[in-house]
């Protein structure tokens, strides 16, 4: 077994809206990683940020793949520091992974001031701006494919990954 497809990208790409409306379409799960670790440990990812802290929550985050990766197929969302870890680079080998692309602007309209988003407090545009400069030369490395989010419509990028998965 074997996710179809799995999405990354920054918080904002849509990774979450997208991941539904497409599992929606394909007649498939959609699953995210967050609420995989949200599910077994009975915690908010902010909870586990501020009483774990990152480096537990990413260990959490490495489990939730790898099991997701081996257990449920459809489309899985990871989220968006996923990937900056070696051990979840080496698991989405031989996966389709689509990178949803997006600029800081589109970002930080889409994210706003969520407060469920540990790493986004405070200045939300420059913690976006320096995460994107960080993450968006991994998530090249790792996808497979790249469908730029920005200015498109969830319909429209609902409709340049189904191409991806299905090989249109």
């Amino acid at each position: 077994m074997s996710p179809a497809v799995v999405l990354i990208g920054s918080p904002g790409a849509g990774k979450s809206s997208v991941g539904r409306r497409l599992a929606e379409r394909l007649g498939v799960a959609f699953e995210d990683t967050d609420h995989i670790i949200e599910a077994d440990t009975g915690m908010t990812i902010s909870d586990i940020f501020v009483t774990l802290g990152e480096d537990e929550f990413r260990r959490m985050e490495v489990e939730a793949v790898q099991r997701a990766l081996a257990e449920r197929d459809g489309v899985l969302a990871l989220g968006g520091g996923a990937v900056m870890r070696d051990e979840t680079r080496d698991l989405l080998r031989g996966q389709t992974v689509v990178w949803l692309k997006v600029t800081v602007s589109d970002a930080v309209h889409r994210v706003g001031m969520n407060q469920a988003r540990p790493l986004l407090l405070g200045n939300v545009r420059g913690t976006l701006s320096a995460l994107l400069d960080k993450r968006n030369p991994v998530y090249a490395v790792v996808a497979t494919a790249v469908v730029d989010t920005t200015g498109k419509s969830l319909r429209e990028v609902v409709d340049e990954v189904a191409k991806v998965v299905r090989h249109e």
